[in-house]
Formats: structure tokens, sequence, C-alpha cells
């Protein structure tokens, strides 16, 4: 299934850059019958790969005229991308939704490869050691003082 979840999400994003504005409305069971699949994989697709973490928005309306609209959340500016980050994460954060938030600021060019890495390592669950719900709740914190941080060094 990874496979064919790639390859819808790779198919997913090409439309979307093609679109205007960054804005794509499809039928999610036309979607589901070009790639041979339930609707449910979509859906799935959608939920894993074009969250808000990951700068995605998705508007679903099922039904017999549903459709799907993702759009592309884009950010002028590296400080709105940072209050972005700081606006979705919350009060605790899974180790997933870090990695997505992290990545998206590499992906924007806030932070580099490298900073990625250290900011990851500092938030992995073996390094924290700590038990659930207080491990989210610490790396919750660890990212929004680093994202302070990137926005106090005005990078």
């Amino acid at each position: 299934m990874a496979n064919l979840c790639d390859e819808i999400e790779a198919f997913l994003k090409r439309q979307i850059a093609e679109a205007e504005q960054n804005i794509l409305e499809i039928q999610r069971s036309s979607l589901a019958e070009r790639f041979g699949c339930v609707p449910s994989q979509i859906t799935y697709v959608l939920e894993t790969r074009f969250s808000l973490d990951k700068g995605y928005l998705v508007e679903s309306r099922r039904g017999g005229g549903g459709f799907i609209r993702i759009i592309k959340i884009t950010h002028e500016s590296a400080e709105e991308v940072l209050d972005f980050v700081n606006l979705n994460i919350g009060r605790v954060l899974t180790q997933d939704k870090a990695k997505n938030l992290v990545e998206l600021l590499v992906e924007k060019n806030i932070i580099t490869p490298r900073e990625s890495d250290i900011m990851l390592s500092a938030m992995d669950r073996n390094t924290l050691g700590i038990e659930l719900p207080e491990r989210d709740r610490l790396r919750a914190r660890l990212l929004r003082s680093m994202v302070f941080a990137i926005l106090r060094s005005g990078r």
C-alpha cells in the first residue's frame, strides 16, 4: 500500500502545483477509480500526507456531489512560516507531527538540514526518555522554544 500511497501523493502534489492558487478540487471516487483503489485509501493518503502540519488544508464534502479540496498553504515570509508552525504546535506534540513541522521549516529554507537533525534528535522519544503524555507536552515546549529562538535570530 505504501507504493500506491506514494503514487497518489505524487499525483496530487503535481496537480496542486499546476492548479491556480495552489488549490485542487477533485472527486474522491474518480481519484480512487484512477488508481484502482477504494476511496478509504484516498482518505488515508489525505490524512497522512496532506495534513495541516505538512502545510496543507483539506476540505471534504461527502455524498453524491462530494469533493475534496486541497489547499497548499503558502507563506510569503519566514516569519509567517514560523508563526504558522508556532500556531500548530499546541500544548502537546507527537513525534510525527514535530517531524512534519520541522520538515516544513527545511522546505521553506528557514532552517538547514543540519539544524533539522539537531532539533529532531532533541525531541526524539528516546532522548526525552519520559512517559506519555508528559513527553508530548515537553516536545511541544521544546519546539516552541526553538521556533522562538529562530524568530529572535532574525532568520
